[in-house]
């Protein structure tokens, strides 16, 4: 089974890398360029998967990913959440939010491995037959 993730970043060519490096690994990304029409996708529940991660930049115009986070948690407390920043000093926006906090760049295997556990955590393990 292939994940869903929720891809938000206002930089087209930043979420077209990233994009292709989820894609080959399997996974389902569904990019949005800006946070509130993502926002807005959840509250209609418009998207053509059920979504089990979001990953979003820090710095957007007119919300950033801590603002966009906070709105979330209100409409999905549980969604693991990966924020990629540039601002080490951002972080500090994140605290008490329940995100997974990564500084760029991301590398390809370090955003793989980023995703892979917050994917596997939420994906109940099989039990025996």
């Amino acid at each position: 089974m292939e994940a869903t993730v929720l891809l938000i970043d206002d930089n087209a060519i930043q979420a077209a890398t990233r994009q292709t490096i989820l894609k080959r690994a399997g996974y389902f990304v569904i990019p949005v360029l800006n946070p509130l029409r993502a926002l807005q996708q959840f509250r209609d529940n418009d998207f053509p998967a059920e979504i089990q991660l979001v990953i979003t930049d820090h710095i957007m115009p007119g919300m950033s990913g801590a603002e966009f986070v906070r709105e979330l948690r209100t409409l999905q407390p549980d969604l693991p959440v990966l924020v990629i920043s540039g601002l080490e000093e951002a972080e500090e926006e994140y605290r008490g939010l329940h995100v997974t906090f990564r500084l760029k760049p991301l590398l390809p295997d370090n955003l793989l491995a980023s995703v892979d556990r917050l994917v596997n955590c939420r994906i109940p393990e099989r039990q025996p037959a």
